[in-house]
This record gives C-alpha cells, sequence and structure tokens, in this order.
C-alpha cells in the first residue's frame, strides 16, 4: 500500500515526486516507458517563460510566474543547465502594436517584472540579425533557457534519494475504487495507493476517464523542430518570438543552454497520442516562418536533426490541476501544455498542496534538497579534467567526440540513481550522441559499456522504447565464429 502514486516520470510528474517526498509518506511513480522524461518533456522548445502571455487569473499565469522565479534556484539545487538570456516578441507592420501593448499590460498583471516595449531600432541593437521589417518588440529580461533532460531527470533523481520508488516499463491499463483506496492494474502488476496523481500527459484523459464520470479530452498537438549545430549557435542571444496565436506562441529562434540554434515549434492538432514524427511540410514552415523574425538563417545544411514533440492541449485553455468531483483522492495533473516546463517547480509544490489538504503529513527531518549533476569533461577547468582523470582514468577515454563526453561520464549516467539502461537514456544524461555526427560514431562504444556495466548481450540494447533495438541479428562471419 502506497499513501500516493504518481502516474507519469515526466517533468511535472518528477516535479511532484520531489515535492512530496519532502513529507514521511510512501510514494511510487509508475512510467510506461523505460526512462524518465520520454514523453512530452524530451521534444520541447527548452524556454524557461516570463509569462506575459497566460490569461490572467488562471492556473497557467500564476504558475508561469512562479516557476519562472523557482527556477533559477533551483538549478543551483540541483545542478541542471539553466541561463536567464531574456525573450523579445516582435511586432510587424501589418500587426499592430495594440496587440504588443495587450501582451504588455497582460504581463504586468501577471506580476512579470521588468517588462518593456522597444522600438524596433532598440530591438536590432539587442539583437542585430532581426529583421529589418521589426517596428516593435516586447522586452522580458526575466525569460530563460533551461535543459529539458535535465531538469526532469534531476527532480527524478532527487525524489528517488529521498525514498520515491520509480517503476518503468509499467503501462496503467485499468483504475478502480475499493473501500478508501485506488488499485491501479499495470501491466506490471496490481499496485494500491491511497492517493493517484494523474501526470499522464497527453494520455491523463484515458486515465481521467477510468475513474470519472465527468470525461476529459486531450488534444495532441503535434510541434516540428529543427536544431542546428552549434556553429550557428552564437546567431541570436534572445529568445526570439512572434507574436502569439490562438494555436500558442508561433514559431521561435532561440539559442539552447548547450550552445545549439534552435527553430519551431509548427502547432497542429493531430488524433494520435504517438504521432512524433517530423514531415516535410512542417520542416519547410519552420524555416518560412523564421525568416520573418531573423535576416539570413544559417544555412541548412547546419541543421543538425529535427524533432516532433506533442503537447496536451485542452480546450479550455488552462492547466487542470485539482481533485475529481467524483472520485476523492485522485487528483488530475492535465492539460499541461505549453509553458508546462517552466510551470513545473511551482505544480509541484501546488499539487504537495493539494495532497497535504487530503491527508496531511509530517515533514522529513532529512530530507535532502541538493543534488549534484554529472561532471562534464567538456566544460570543466583544465585542473578540474586532471582530477577527474585521478580519480578514474575512464575520463580520460573520450567516447562521444562531437561533444567530448568521456566513459567516465557514461559510467556516472549509469550508475547514478535512476541509472540510464538506453541509448536515449546516455545521451539525456551526458550529451553523447547530441552533436554533429548524431551518434553515427559514438553509438557502438556506448552500447558496449551500457552492455558491460548492466551486464546485459547487445541484441538487447534499445534506443529509447522497449522494441527500439538496435541490433536485430548477427552478421554471417560473426555467426562463424560463434560456430
Amino acid at each position: 500500500m502506497y499513501d500516493v502514486i504518481i502516474i507519469g516520470a515526466g517533468v511535472t510528474g518528477s516535479a511532484v515526486a520531489r515535492e512530496l517526498m519532502r513529507y514521511d509518506r510512501k510514494v511510487a511513480v509508475l512510467e510506461k516507458g523505460l526512462d524518465v522524461c520520454e514523453g512530452t518533456s524530451k521534444a520541447n522548445s527548452g524556454i524557461v517563460h516570463a509569462g506575459f502571455d497566460a490569461t490572467p487569473g488562471s492556473l497557467k499565469a500564476k504558475l508561469n510566474v512562479e516557476g519562472s522565479r523557482r527556477m533559477e534556484e533551483l538549478s543551483k539545487e540541483l545542478d541542471f543547465p539553466y541561463k536567464r538570456n531574456g525573450s523579445l516578441v516582435l511586432c510587424f507592420p501589418e500587426e499592430g502594436k495594440d496587440k504588443l501593448r495587450v501582451l504588455y499590460e497582460k504581463g504586468i498583471e501577471n506580476g512579470v517584472q521588468s517588462l518593456q516595449i522597444l522600438t524596433g531600432e532598440e530591438a536590432r541593437i539587442l539583437e542585430p540579425n532581426l529583421s529589418k521589417s521589426v517596428v516593435a518588440a516586447l522586452y522580458a529580461p526575466t525569460g530563460g533557457i533551461v535543459c529539458p533532460f535535465g531538469l526532469t531527470i534531476a527532480l527524478a533523481e532527487n525524489a528517488c534519494v529521498n525514498g520515491a520508488e520509480f517503476f518503468f516499463d509499467t503501462e496503467v491499463t485499468a483504475i478502480e475504487k475499493k473501500e478508501g483506496s485506488y488499485f491501479i492494474h499495470s501491466t506490471k502488476g496490481i499496485f494500491e495507493s491511497r492517493i493517484v496523481i494523474n501526470a499522464a500527459g497527453v494520455y491523463a484523459d484515458k486515465l481521467h476517464n477510468m475513474v470519472s464520470e465527468k470525461k476529459m479530452t486531450l488534444i495532441p498537438r503535434k510541434g516540428e523542430y529543427c536544431l542546428f549545430d552549434k556553429q550557428a549557435g552564437g546567431f541570436v542571444s534572445k529568445t526570439i518570438f512572434q507574436l502569439p496565436t490562438e494555436y500558442g506562441k508561433g514559431v521561435l529562434v532561440t539559442p539552447t543552454v548547450h550552445g545549439n540554434l534552435l527553430l519551431g515549434p509548427t502547432a497542429e492538432d493531430i488524433n494520435n497520442k504517438e504521432g512524433q514524427f517530423t514531415t516535410e511540410s512542417g520542416l519547410a514552415e519552420i524555416m518560412r516562418k523564421a525568416a520573418l523574425s531573423v535576416e539570413k538563417l544559417p544555412p541548412m545544411r547546419q541543421v543538425i536533426t529535427s524533432f516532433a514533440g506533442l503537447r496536451a492541449h485542452e480546450a479550455m485553455d488552462d492547466f487542470i490541476i485539482e481533485e475529481v468531483e467524483d472520485a476523492k483522492g485522485f487528483i488530475d495533473v492535465a492539460g499541461i501544455e505549453s509553458p508546462g516546463l517552466t510551470c513545473a517547480p511551482a505544480i509541484g509544490a501546488f499539487v504537495a498542496e493539494l495532497v497535504n489538504n487530503i491527508a496531511p503529513g509530517n515533514k522529513k527531518a532529512n530530507y535532502i534538497s541538493r543534488r549534484t549533476g554529472i561532471k562534464s569533461m567538456a566544460s570543466a577547468s583544465r585542473g578540474e579534467q586532471m582530477d577527474l582523470i585521478r580519480s578514474n582514468p575512464a575520463y580520460a577515454n573520450v567516447i562521444c567526440r562531437c561533444e567530448m563526453v568521456t566513459e567516465g561520464e557514461i559510467l556516472d549516467a549509469i550508475h547514478r540513481p535512476l541509472g540510464a539502461r538506453t541509448l536515449d537514456g546516455v545521451k539525456r544524461r551526458t550529451r553523447a550522441g547530441m552533436g554533429r555526427c548524431q551518434a553515427g560514431f559514438c553509438t557502438p562504444k556506448t552500447m558496449e559499456i551500457l552492455s558491460r556495466e548492466w551486464k546485459m548481450d547487445l541484441n538487447a540494447i534499445v534506443k529509447s522504447g522497449k522494441d527500439a533495438y538496435v541490433l536485430t541479428g548477427y552478421n554471417k562471419q560473426s555467426m562463424e565464429r560463434e560456430g
């Protein structure tokens, strides 16, 4: 019997788990993927939004500003990449400056600090590559960028060291309530809990509808992206938005915390909750719209990968974070689309308060609030590099040359709490495979390390999902060697 079970190990579920572990509770997290950060949290813009575009008085507005405020201190506590680089929302002649003024006034009402409306000339002083057609811009110095993998993994690891139990490859198939507790049927057996947190992303409606007569519908909204090489990383320093539409904040141009350039997303409502595929038309739309914001985009040959992610859109255009009226003890954390990544720290605290209202908990005396991330040889000083090598010679063995990731870093990623078991798990923790060659050269070495450390056959190693095998058989020579 658990006190609380969280369904979903994305950034929201992981943030909730961390906050709940401040109390003496037995908490479990069920995740249908093989790792944390396998759904919406792995494929997004990596933006910490300032909070000027959310409707005043909405949960989005409240949690956006609070989450943004918390992010810098949280990044220091949990040691993940974050940078407050500021953002610009552009206005073009045909749109009218009145729309920019509306955004400014919403931001002020939401409590966003230091907002300014700039002329086109002032904006181009900040960002020389802005389009000559920009006539004005809203400047938000509190906007930032973050590593979405780093944030999610850090939250989950910290929850884990404080006692939260994580169950992967555990898909929920049914939920029933009996005698004051919930019985959660899954592909790995039945779990019992007094309270359930539904943080299942685009599948949150499916879980809600298992327990409530008041049905919920979430629309998977697909966004496609283009990621450029670090050669293009200095093209802009701020996050560049266009005026938002009913489908979101539009195509942005932004640096990443790791020094790349990111363009996107598109916004397309689809029926497939697993539809994370890119299209020729989507990528063309990104380049066309991004070219409206800036002059002379870097050439397409500098694009190293494209990807797509899904956002859980709800028709009322606000987050749903509440105890279900006809299913007491079942808390929905649903419709968490943009700015969900920004809001995650605040959502975690908000849900923890809801849980305490249902079942008050006692604060832990030995709660561990801090976490140390994986030491990066690429960003370490010469002295730090030598210290790491002296501590473990594996730090001298470079595995991924594009990102200069060493065997020592991969070993740390494997053996720390919730250690990586897949290629993508290693990639998201260390950046091995995220460079120019996109894992073309480092994959075999990384697989060998995974095989050795987990004592598993090379054929059993997957890229991400449980059926995403890298090797599917033997060649003639290896079969002959094995007799």
